[in-house]
This record gives structure tokens, C-alpha cells and sequence, in this order.
């Protein structure tokens, strides 16, 4: 890749903001609503946060550490075992296989999220009217339209990117920066808005389906995956690390990054709860634009409106861009289908493109039947569990790094490295429990990631040379 193709800091630090704060901004405060109350939804941010951080340092280490083992935290599962062995071949393309499905998942979770707040301007399509039924299936006129709406979105982006990466990271930066000069501005009018009263009883007890009470640590238990949702893209600049001017630069973009978005989090999510009472929060589709329209009216709904437009159209390009440089990153370490190589003239992986947003397309189908909001908290389940084996496997990394010296010298910084890396795979750990207590979703889950054994033969009948730099162009 040429120079001018390469990404800096803040193109680097807008694709992790970016990627962070998307879809979960303008959706988590309704599905956190729904299992935590105020003190539990507070409790799992605080928690979310500290691991989260702990994280995305083991990402900015091995980063500088590693920097030819580029392309995303899946790469490191490889380096677990033995170079070159069966168990290193699978382990790289199984975590690749997670991480990338994760990544279909979560594009979708933006897009569902775009027709959502689309709405805004557009009613229809929310309308319960009935197109046709078939059978017991019945179409009605706003999903239908949903999926219009998402699809359009989806293959618009994916023309973009195919000018070229650097183009469409620049669209990126300047979709964040409105972002975040919108969601400033939310803040300052939330703050003269907010009431105490609908944070009470801020410790509250919530129920299970059974009718069971749930207390506060439950709840917390309970929002960690949801709030764990809203830091997927932290690994954003990790993943496009071959692709940045400088190494150091990848470290600095994910902790600026993840401080960002963590103050925007935070911030927006209690300021929510104080602008609408609890009921009127658990069934809102568009929880921000209700809660500023208590204040502005209609008004100020549709410009808050405007700009999460914006902001989603941001987020889908980066979404998707990371998500078809994944498989590419890992087939030029050997890990993947060989197909994946293929680029075009502007360095754009465009296979991995293709094959990318084609199943992302079987992903938007989950709104025909859906509400906007039902889809939504489908594919953020599905995503986070997809993302927390590469988390756990880098974390794991790092450990072996530190345990047997490898890239230190005289010792230096392996005991703050251990700690961190012990914190990281410990947090990655009660995530993965808390978010394996739905079986439902866990087995649909592990279904999704054991499909990968499918296309492994395609990988062991035509291995790919780690570091191949003899890829196709179109």
C-alpha cells in the first residue's frame, strides 16, 4: 500500500470512536432499562469500563510487541500453539471465523439502528399494516420497508469503500466529529433537563421471566453483555495496524479512543435515565430522540435525529471496512481462505468485501419479522459473544509473552504487563459466563461459530504461506 493510503492518528482514533460508539449509544439505554435498574446500569458501565481498559492496553502492547502478528486480536490464537502445527492452522482460523462473524452481526446492529431513527422523518416505517401473508407469516409495510432501507445502506457503503480505504476512513473522521459535536450538545441540554425522580428507586429489584427477583449484582451480571456491546471496535486500530503511518500510533488511537467514548457512554446513558421515566425508556425504538423531544419538542427530535443519521452512516463505514479487512488480515497470515487475498486496484480487499456484506445481507433479513428493536437485541447477543474468545485469546497472549520473556528486555515492564493481562482474561472470563446463561442464544451462537468447520478443508487443501504478498488485484 502506498503511502497516501496510509491511516494516522486521528483517522485511526476516529475508526475506534467511531466503531464504539455506533448503534450502542442510541439503543443501550433501552435494553439496559429493561435488566438493571439505574444502580445496576451505573454498576456495569463502571465494571464494563475498567475491563474494557485493561483490554485495549493488551491490544496496544502486542501491538508494538508484535507488529508483524497485525489484522485483529483473532491473530494472536495461532501464536498459541506451535508454528506451522494442525492445532496453531485451526486455532488461527476458528478465531478468525468468531471474530469475522461477530463483525457480520454487529454491522447489521448499525444498520437496524439507521432505519430506526429513520423513522424520525419517515413513519412508515414502523407501520403495523399487512402487505401479504403466507401461511403464518405475515409481512407487514414497515418491516418490509426496513429491509429496503438497510439494504440500500449496506451496498451504498460497500461502493464507497471500494474507491478506496482511505477515502471512505476520511468520510469516517468527518461522520465522528459531527457525532460528537451532537452528542456535546445532548449533554449540555440533558444536564438542565434531568430529573432525579426517574432514577428512582435507584436501587430496585427486577425480575426474570420465571418471576424471579433479580438483585443488584444480578443485574449487574446481567448488563455486562450489553454493556460490553458498546466497547466492540476497540480493537478497531489494532486491526488496521499494516495500514498505519506508525506503529506507536496504533496504541495511542485505542486508549484515546476508548477514553472517548467511555466519557460519551457514561454520560449520555445516566443523562438518558434521568430525561424519561423507566417505562417510557424499556419501550422506547428511539430512546435519545424520545428523551430530547421531552425538552425541545418534535423539533429538537428530528436535528438529534439528523445527527445520529449521520453518525450511523459513519459507523456502517467503518463497520464494514473492518469487517472485510478481518478474513484478509487473516489469510495473509496463513489463517484463511486464500480467496480472501484478493484486492483491487486501491489496495480494497474486494473478495473479502463481497463475501462480507452478501452475508451481512442474510443478517438484515432478521428485520422482516422483527421489530427494529427485537432484531437489535438479537445480533448485539450473538456479535458479543463472537468478539469474547479473541478478546480472552489475546489476553492469554500477552500472559505467554510475559511468562517466558519473549520481547522484553531485562525484565522491563513484565510485572505491569502480567497484572494487566490477568485482569483482562478475568474480566474476558465473567463475560463469557454472564453471557452464556440464555442457552438459547449460547448454543445459536456456538452453532454460528462451528459452521466455520465447513470451510476449514478449504484452507488445508490450499494453505497460504504466512506474509504472502503475491495477492491478485481486479
Amino acid at each position: 500500500m502506498s503511502k497516501g493510503n496510509k491511516l494516522g492518528l486521528w483517522i485511526l482514533t476516529s475508526l475506534v470512536v467511531g466503531n464504539m460508539v455506533g448503534s450502542g449509544i442510541f439503543m443501550l439505554p433501552r435494553s439496559l432499562a429493561e435488566v438493571a435498574s439505574p444502580a445496576g446500569v451505573i454498576g456495569a458501565w463502571v465494571l464494563t469500563g475498567l475491563g474494557v481498559l485493561m483490554t485495549a492496553l493488551v491490544f496496544g502492547n502486542l501491538a508494538i510487541r508484535k507488529p508483524n502478528l497485525n489484522g485483529g486480536p483473532q491473530i494472536y490464537a495461532k501464536e498459541l500453539f506451535k508454528s506451522g502445527s494442525k492445532a496453531s492452522l485451526l486455532s488461527g482460523f476458528m478465531a478468525s471465523w468468531g471474530y469475522w462473524i461477530g463483525n457480520l452481526a454487529g454491522n447489521i446492529a448499525i444498520i437496524t439502528t439507521f432505519a430506526g431513527y429513520l423513522s424520525t422523518f419517515f413513519p412508515v416505517l414502523t407501520s403495523k399494516a399487512e402487505l401479504f401473508t403466507i401461511g403464518s407469516f405475515t409481512l407487514k409495510v414497515g418491516n418490509a420497508l426496513t429491509f429496503l432501507v438497510c439494504t440500500l445502506l449496506l451496498w451504498t457503503t460497500h461502493f464507497i469503500i471500494l474507491r478506496g480505504l482511505e477515502n471512505a476512513g476520511k468520510l469516517n473522521f468527518l461522520a465522528t466529529s459531527a457525532k460528537i459535536m451532537g452528542f456535546a450538545l445532548f449533554i449540555i441540554v440533558a444536564l438542565f433537563a434531568f430529573e432525579k425522580a426517574n432514577m428512582l428507586p435507584f436501587v430496585a429489584d427486577k425480575t426474570d421471566e420465571a418471576g424471579n427477583a433479580i438483585g443488584l449484582f444480578g443485574q449487574i451480571n446481567n448488563a455486562a453483555l450489553s454493556t460490553l456491546w458498546a466497547f466492540i471496535g476497540v480493537e478497531s486500530a489494532v486491526v488496521f495496524a499494516s495500514r498505519a503511518r506508525k506503529q506507536v500510533d496504533v496504541k495511542r488511537a485505542t486508549t484515546l479512543g476508548l477514553f472517548i467514548a467511555l466519557a460519551i457512554y457514561i454520560g449520555i446513558s445516566t443523562l438518558v435515565m434521568g430525561m424519561l421515566d423507566q417505562e417510557t425508556l424499556i419501550h422506547s425504538d428511539k430512546p435519545l430522540i424520545d428523551a430530547i423531544a421531552t425538552v425541545l419538542g418534535p423539533i429538537g427530535g428530528k436535528v438529534l435525529a439528523g445527527v445520529g443519521l449521520i453518525s450511523l452512516i459513519g459507523s456502517t463505514l467503518g463497520w464494514v471496512m473492518l469487517s472485510s479487512e478481518v478474513p484478509y488480515q487473516a489469510a495473509k497470515q496463513g489463517m484463511f481462505i486464500p480467496a480472501f487475498l484478493k484486492e483491487n486496484k486501491k489496495g480494497t480487499p474486494i473478495f473479502s468485501l463481497i463475501v462480507t456484506n452478501l452475508l451481512g445481507q442474510l443478517f438484515i433479513f432478521s428485520t422482516v419479522s422483527n421489530s427494529i428493536s427485537a432484531a437489535f437485541d438479537f445480533v448485539i447477543v450473538i456479535a458479543t459473544l463472537s468478539y469474547l474468545i479473541p478478546y480472552f485469546i489475546s489476553s492469554i497472549f500477552q500472559l505467554k509473552l510475559v511468562i517466558t520473556g519473549e520481547t522484553y528486555e531485562n525484565g522491563r515492564g513484565r510485572v505491569v504487563d502480567g497484572v494487566i493481562a490477568v485482569l483482562s482474561t478475568v474480566y474476558s472470563l465473567w463475560v463469557i459466563k454472564a453471557g452464556t446463561a440464555d442457552m438459547k442464544t449460547f448454543l445459536f451462537g456456538m452453532l454460528l461459530l462451528a459452521s466455520g468447520i465447513l470451510f476449514y478443508g478449504q484452507l488445508k487443501k490450499n494453505p497460504v504461506p504466512s506474509g504472502d504478498k503475491n495477492r491478485k488485484s481486479a
